[in-house]
């Protein structure tokens, strides 16, 4: 593995590693995402505690965290399996933050903004995907489940080299999701509709 690659997989890691659901909820004055709502600081829960202005900042910046990594190394000629590294450090770093006490979320946003330099069609299908399932179910962990389970066909499709890839970020969200799955399973995994309502109250 040459020097460049390396370089940018620990770029990726650190970038991961800036919590936007906390420090935008510091920002705003809420409470820690990690302690409250369902204790997960992604922007989902960033929604439940303070609504949509400090949400859509930080699914912005979780997005961009895998974008900018990937990105770079893309413009930067690095091949699609060290990408692949670079996209899983990035979401390693959200998973396992350095600057947070290693108490991260679960990388939806960062693994969907990483797959987005692979290809505009591709960035668009992984939106739809989500928008779609999410409107059906209104349980964010199922939307995000069907479409990083989608994105390795998507790929094959629009971009069959970064397959792998691909494939290798699906299950690294999956692994991660795999309580959520027990709750889906079990029917027991709180809609949004829900939790909205529940913050309301």
């Amino acid at each position: 593995m040459s020097a460049l690659a390396i370089l940018m997989i620990v770029f990726a890691y650190l970038l991961g590693s800036i919590s936007s659901a906390v420090i935008m909820c510091k920002i705003f004055g809420l409470d820690d995402p990690r302690l409250r709502g369902s204790g997960n600081p992604g922007a989902t829960n960033v929604y439940r505690l303070g609504g949509p202005i400090p949400a859509g900042m930080t699914l912005l910046f979780d997005v961009l965290k895998g974008m900018i990594p990937v990105w770079s190394g893309y413009l930067l000629g690095l091949p699609p399996i060290i990408l692949g590294l670079v996209a899983i450090a990035a979401c390693l770093g959200h998973i396992y933050p350095l600057f947070f006490k290693f108490q991260g979320g679960k990388a939806v946003a960062t693994a969907l903004g990483a797959m987005f330099p692979v290809a505009t069609e591709m960035a668009l299908l992984l939106i739809v995907t989500w928008g779609l399932v999410f409107w059906m179910s209104r349980v964010s962990s199922l939307a995000a489940l069907v479409t990083v389970a989608l994105s390795p066909l998507y790929a094959w499709l629009i971009k069959p080299q970064y397959t792998i890839p691909a494939i290798m970020l699906a299950a690294l969200i999956i692994w991660r999701h795999r309580t959520n799955i027990k709750r889906l399973w079990l029917g027991t995994e709180v809609s949004f509709r829900t939790s909205t309502k529940n913050r309301k109250k």
